[in-house]
């Protein structure tokens, strides 16, 4: 038996409440949040099984005690007196399963407001469903599980007009971006990240700032730790538990993870095959993956992939349709998506490639109009 931390259950219950479906009712979940409140640090108790939970044998109930089951990834409550309730909670996981994004980006000429969005569920070109609140490229993109986000960026000419906006776009609907908050401080070339059960989007570089920026309300960016050097066309990548970025320019091979449980730093935990900055980044439930770049010979293609759950270097596992850097990059639950870029000219490419297998890339739709250092998201 072991305590564990209280804090992404509260969010993940809150979060469930906001949005109630068939697996349990309003009452059974307020009930839950106001025991997982009234509860200690340590007084979320995980078991093997549910023949193990004490107050379920002895028939003395414990009002303040939330019970977890390893076997069927359960929780157990009360409601005035212990009658063994079990709720479901299930964790929405960063991949998309309907669409990925492509918001803003450079058409070779000015910074775009265009949002794209393309299917997942069947091969296909893009659409125009919508429009930032201001044009900007060299952003980065965060998803939570109902919106898009698109923060930082630059409105002018390559690295001049930075600024600090996050604007939201909701998936549920095509529909134009709204100005939400307002980063640290105007960055450009920067990368994304992105906790659904924690409830936050996140911003690295641009500098070596980390920041993050709360998807459940409205609001401006905080700063909460730094990379380990500073950072511009670094890509995101986000497992369950830790944000990732990889790449840099001047080119670089460091992939740098840093904690969602906890505000702190970046630490090195290995590397690409090759040095690249301007890559696509996607992620699976297990790997983190990096395609396409700048590398010393050019527009490179190579797709690696790193694990999530052991720190180590990257291996080489596939190549995009055609060397390119600076697109936007997605991630569906099946298959990684690099979509746009630079090299030969500007891409309107959308490539796809598989997650449960190590393979090259197919070329599968185009976007409305070529374009490069957009921001992706996915739902």
């Amino acid at each position: 038996m072991s305590g564990t931390d209280i804090t992404n259950l509260l969010d993940i219950v809150q979060r469930k409440i906001n949005a109630v479906d068939s697996s349990a009712s309003t009452s059974d979940l307020l009930y839950l949040l106001s025991a997982i409140r009234q509860s200690g640090e340590g007084s979320v108790f995980a078991y093997d099984n549910e023949s193990q939970i004490p107050n379920l044998l002895d028939g003395t109930p414990d009002p303040e005690m939330i019970a977890y089951t390893l076997d069927s990834d359960k929780l157990y409550f009360q409601r005035g007196s212990w009658v063994g309730k079990e709720l479901p909670i299930t964790i929405i996981p960063f991949q998309g399963s309907n669409y990925g994004y492509v918001s803003g980006a450079n058409p070779g000429g000015g910074a775009l407001d265009t949002i794209d969005k393309y299917p997942f569920t069947s091969d296909g070109n893009a659409t125009d469903v919508g429009n930032l609140s201001v044009g900007r490229w060299q952003c980065a993109g965060q998803s939570s599980a109902t919106h898009g986000y698109t923060s930082g960026g630059n409105t002018g000419p390559a690295l001049s007009g930075p600024v600090d906006t996050i604007d939201k776009f909701p998936f549920s609907t095509d529909a134009n971006a709204t100005d939400v908050g307002n980063l640290t401080a105007a960055r450009t070339a920067t990368s994304g990240q992105s906790s659904i059960p924690n409830g936050y989007g996140y911003n690295t570089g641009g500098g070596n700032v980390i920041e993050k920026f709360s998807f459940t309300s409205d609001g401006n960016s905080t700063s909460v730790g730094n990379t380990l050097a500073s950072r511009e066309y670094a890509v995101g990548q986000s497992s369950t538990t830790h944000g990732y970025a990889s790449g840099n320019y001047p080119i670089t091979t460091d992939i740098d993870k840093f904690p969602f449980s906890s505000d702190g730093n970046s630490t090195d935990v290995g590397d690409l095959t090759v040095g690249r900055g301007g890559n696509f980044g996607q992620s699976s439930t297990t790997h983190g993956y990096t395609a396409g770049g700048y590398s010393p010979v050019g527009n490179d293609d190579p797709i690696d992939k790193f694990s999530f759950a052991t720190d180590g270097n990257a291996t080489d596992v596939g190549d995009l349709t055609v060397g390119r850097q600076t697109g936007a990059g997605s991630s569906s639950t099946t298959h990684g998506y690099s979509a746009g870029g630079y090299g030969p000219g500007t891409s309107n490419i959308i490539d796809k490639f598989p997650f449960s297998t190590d393979a090259n890339a197919t070329d599968v739709g185009d976007l409305t109009l070529g374009r490069y250092q957009g921001a992706g998201q996915q739902y």
